[in-house]
């Protein structure tokens, strides 16, 4: 919803002001048909990757927060146009499965909009189950997605 470009540099520029954020890395924009719903508009996508002294439940909070400073309203619909959507896809290689967290992301793995994005920053990645991002590519088809200049 909205002009998603700003809102994810703006996602962007929250993330590089905050002292417990380093090294961040951003992957090229890329819009993608929406998950669920089609009667939405187009997704702008994104990877990031950086260090971060946060545990995994602290970044999650962080996220959210610049999500809600970024015109994001919870309604429990799952997969409905936001302004923004920033998921915590890995942390490392820690699996984490909680009842408010799971990482790695579980549909990551399934997602060209996550994968090709994730293949700029980290090519040769291996997923905390073993699985190498090549693997998962192979299997994803990059037909929905467009590179944005």
């Amino acid at each position: 919803m909205g002009d998603s470009t700003t809102y994810l540099n703006n996602a962007v520029q929250s993330l590089r002001s905050l002292h417990q954020i380093n090294n961040l890395r951003l992957s090229s924009f890329y819009r993608s048909k929406p998950q669920g719903p089609q009667d939405q508009p187009d997704y702008i996508n994104a990877v990031a990757q950086f260090d971060t002294d946060l545990d995994a439940h602290d970044l999650l909070s962080v996220l959210q927060q610049i999500e809600k400073n970024n015109d994001r309203k919870r309604n429990g619909q799952r997969w409905g146009a936001r302004t923004l959507d920033l998921d915590l896809l890995l942390y490392g290689n820690i699996i984490i499965n909680t009842a408010t967290l799971i990482v790695p992301h579980p549909w990551m793995y399934e997602r060209s909009f996550v994968l090709y994005p994730l293949k700029e920053l980290s090519p040769d990645l291996i997923f905390p189950n073993g699985k190498t991002l090549a693997q998962c590519i192979l299997k994803v088809s990059a037909d929905d997605l467009q590179l944005i200049p």
